[in-house]
């Protein structure tokens, strides 16, 4: 059952481009509306958790509103770049922050890479490049995409640091249901400068967006993390760019190249590396 719930968490995470492309109210308001509509959700299972809501430091109040205004631009420019790119690519990039983290804390610590961090690094960068020079290719309009997923991945890294200064003391239904909250007006303002519409005519793509990434897939993905070893959460990670990259062919006709399906390969053998990483490091 926790490997079902690990593999059902990660399908659900890969239909999230998949809904942002059907949503008819532009990518930014998606991911507004994404955050908006779990907050009830959200809200409720803090509550029926016992999870404090109120109470928390000044110095804390600061840290978490940050890490909202953080994963609003996350979510901002990983919209945008699932709009300019191929679906496996958005979500291969997306999910990038693994390998970007690895790196933070070899920083961090003052050390020398292992030759297994070092395989991890060469391995995204060529896969990476790979990816980049097959959308260079294909329209300046997809290579704008993926770098805006690359930017995600790294807005994603800033907020896995903040949420870790209080994650302690939060609980996780009340820390998402904060960090959403404080996005949402970020994410608002941003679709009103680019001139997005907001209000969509039609409401099921972002209900639906808002089940699978919000409740659903990081739901199941925080209930199973703790039963599994880094290295098979990094396997298993590996199922979304696959959905991701089915989806992609089936509703909009993306197919991929052998350079594609090889620099996917490499990035993907990169983020099971920096999973098996954080197994070793803690």
């Amino acid at each position: 059952m926790h490997f079902l719930a690990l593999l059902t968490g990660n399908v659900a995470l890969a239909l999230g481009p998949w809904f942002v492309r059907l949503a008819d109210s532009g990518p930014v308001s998606a991911g507004l509306w994404r955050l908006a509509l779990a907050l009830p959700l959200l809200a409720i299972f803090a509550l029926r958790g016992r999870e404090p809501m109120w109470g928390y430091q000044r110095k804390d109040w600061a840290i978490i509103v940050g890490a909202g205004v953080v994963f609003a631009l996350d979510l901002a420019s990983w919209h945008v770049g699932i709009e300019r790119t191929r679906l496996g690519n958005a979500t291969l990039f997306g999910n990038s922050g693994s390998v970007i983290l690895m790196v933070w804390g070899l920083i961090a610590m003052h050390r020398r890479p292992h030759l297994r961090e070092f395989a991890a690094v060469a391995l995204a960068l060529g896969g990476a490049g790979l990816l980049l020079g097959r959308s260079m290719e294909i329209d300046t309009r997809t290579l704008a995409g993926d770098l805006f997923c690359i930017l995600a991945g790294l807005f994603y890294v800033v907020y896995i640091l903040l949420v870790q200064h209080v994650r302690g003391r939060f609980g996780s239904w009340s820390l998402l249901f904060w960090s959403s909250l404080a996005g949402c007006p970020v994410l608002l303002v941003t679709a009103l400068a680019l001139g997005e519409p907001v209000l969509p005519g039609t409401w099921w793509p972002l209900v639906g967006l808002m089940l699978a990434s919000q409740i659903v897939g990081q739901g199941l993905l925080v209930y199973s993390l703790r039963h599994f070893p880094p290295l098979v959460i990094g396997l298993v990670l590996l199922t979304q760019p696959a959905v991701s990259v089915v989806v992609g062919w089936l509703s909009f006709g993306e197919v991929l190249a052998l350079p594609d399906a090889i620099g996917m390969a490499l990035v993907g053998a990169a983020l099971v590396l920096a999973r098996l990483g954080e197994g070793k490091s803690a």
